[in-house]
């Protein structure tokens, strides 16, 4: 831990999951920021993140490093340059005044179009303070960003049913840790409160990851409610130096421009991969599929997909088919909660030519018969 000379808090240590979280962050909202304020039709932009911390970290060696507060200020308060005739409001909120204290002495000067909103206290009071029901003009970023498994739905709920996106930190790793060990009211009732269920259920959840991961989503679909348009949820796991899942980050959105988007920008964040698990280079290593045809394949890992898994799942949907066409190849990546297509398509198409001799041309792709990896 390193102190904050100004103030004398405990400045907190990012591990590296924390912050590849932030470049993640950052850079989507840079790659979002843009792509909207670009249409005709956006007033503007807002983001939001209500569980901020101070902005300031020390990596493992002792480095200053940003967090997403000051990132996200720095870059938006460049773009408003090139778009003088829209407006960005940024809201910042910690329970600690002191480290709001301490973000403000790192956040840009706010401009005519450019504004910053700090304030310390519950980030859930914040968001069912902001109006963003009178503000359908504007689009909303939102990261909810807690220490803990500890989200308040009812704060959440008018940004699933608005124009707005919302990045979920869901910290699953804490649930695992302590809803079985969970004995006052107060723990009690933050785990009931995140999965909406009694603790006596949750308990029976064990150690399965996949369970509460799956309850979440499952709360998101039905706060939507019954809706003409369709609701896009991508979920991407973050581990630690001992290779076990800390939190997954999940992106929920009723665009299907933005869940593309924020799924390219996590698979590049990650290096073309679906998430920075070391998997010790066995998804190369060939195993036979006894469970399929018996002939050799390679490993795949659903918490850390690459590129020839986009390919195997792409060939084993169209397997002998004709002529297919590259819109409706694609298209069946944009709807995958995980898979993208926009930012690896040259990869894509390379790996189902040599891998599984599929023929590709301009517009159309025959896929073979070939079952697995030859």
């Amino acid at each position: 831990m390193g102190r904050c000379k100004n103030q004398g808090i405990t400045i907190d240590t990012a591990s590296p999951h924390t912050i590849k979280k932030f470049e993640l962050i950052e850079k989507y909202t840079k790659a979002w920021a843009e792509k909207l304020l670009n249409y005709e039709k956006c007033n503007g932009i807002v983001f939001i993140d209500c569980m901020c911390n101070s902005g300031v970290y020390q990596d493992d060696a002792g480095n200053e490093i940003f967090g997403t507060p000051i990132r996200v200020a720095n870059i938006l308060s460049r773009i408003m340059h090139f778009f003088p005739s829209k407006q960005t409001w940024l809201y910042f909120n910690d329970f600690s005044e002191n480290k709001i204290n301490i973000l403000k002495t790192y956040l840009p000067s706010t401009t005519r179009n450019f504004h910053i909103v700090t304030r310390s206290g519950d980030g859930n009071d914040l968001l069912k303070e902001i109006n963003i029901e009178s503000n359908q003009q504007l689009n909303y970023l939102l990261v909810y960003d807690p220490y803990t498994a500890s989200l308040d739905w009812s704060a959440l709920l008018p940004f699933f049913h608005n124009w707005g996106e919302v990045i979920i930190n869901h910290m699953v790793s804490d649930t695992i840790r302590g809803a079985s060990q969970a004995k006052s009211g107060t723990a009690v009732a933050k785990y009931e409160q995140t999965y909406l269920a009694n603790i006596e259920e949750l308990v029976t959840f064990g150690n399965d990851r996949k369970v509460y991961e799956k309850r979440i989503q499952e709360i998101i679909t039905a706060l939507r409610g019954f809706s003409s348009r369709q609701y896009f949820i991508a979920s991407f796991p973050f581990f630690n130096r001992k290779n076990v899942i800390v939190y997954n980050l999940l992106h929920c959105s009723g665009s299907i421009e933005g869940f593309k988007l924020f799924k390219k920008t996590a698979w590049k964040t990650f290096g073309g991969k679906s998430s920075a698990k070391d998997t010790h280079g066995i998804e190369n290593q060939l195993m036979l599929d006894f469970e399929g045809s018996g002939e050799p394949n390679t490993l795949t890992d659903e918490y850390c997909y690459y590129v020839k898994d986009i390919a195997k799942y792409l060939h084993d949907t169209f397997r002998g088919q004709e002529q297919v066409s590259l819109i409706d190849v694609w298209r069946k990546l944009d709807e995958h909660p995980v898979f993208p297509s926009d930012g690896f398509k040259p990869e894509i198409k390379k790996e189902l030519k040599d891998t599984y001799k599929d023929t590709i041309l301009k517009q159309t792709i025959t896929f073979s018969d070939k079952r697995v990896r030859t």
